[in-house]
């Protein structure tokens, strides 16, 4: 199973720092597609992921259409608070059986993805249930919630389940 996560136009670079972390810890490849709010070297981006950053399979384009048409066969779901679907709602694992790759896409910190990509794509629109007084999580937080829901759908296949404890 392939999961891709995708970052259209980030603003804050230790969100990034952090996405790219979870990226690198559950093999997941991080898109990032430009503008960026930051320069990609920025101290604070590294920092945050920076003990991971050699593992994370990393790929930058100009703009979303560069990503549709690179992945004409991927399973797209748009992450946003103004989602119909719950996130853990969705059956991946009937995709990613058909040899799809899931790309789960969230957008910019201060307005997510764009309205019209929402309205066009509103029945892959996913969503994580909060108080309706809130206006989201963190960027970094979504992407780790949606994310890991993807893998325990597939059982956490080619993850370590099981810790150990050091000898004392």
């Amino acid at each position: 199973m392939k999961l891709n996560i995708v970052l259209v136009e980030p603003e804050i670079p230790s969100n990034t720092g952090n996405i790219s972390r979870t990226c690198s810890v559950i093999g997941a490849a991080l898109h990032l597609v430009h503008p960026l709010g930051f320069d990609i070297s920025e101290k604070r981006v590294r920092r945050a992921g920076l003990d991971y950053w050699s593992e994370l399979e990393l790929y930058e384009y100009g703009s979303f259409d560069e990503v549709l048409k690179k992945y004409k066969d991927g399973e797209f779901f748009y992450c946003t608070t103004k989602g119909k679907n719950i996130y853990s709602d969705v059956d991946y694992k009937k995709f990613t059986d058909r040899g799809r790759e899931i790309f789960l896409v969230f957008g910019k910190e201060t307005k997510g993805l764009p309205e019209p990509l929402l309205k066009e794509n509103y029945d892959r629109c996913v969503r994580i249930p909060m108080r309706s007084d809130m206006r989201s999580l963190n960027l970094s937080n979504a992407v780790a919630v949606i994310a890991y829901e993807v893998l325990r759908s597939h059982n956490f296949e080619n993850l370590q389940t099981e810790g150990k404890l050091r000898e004392c």
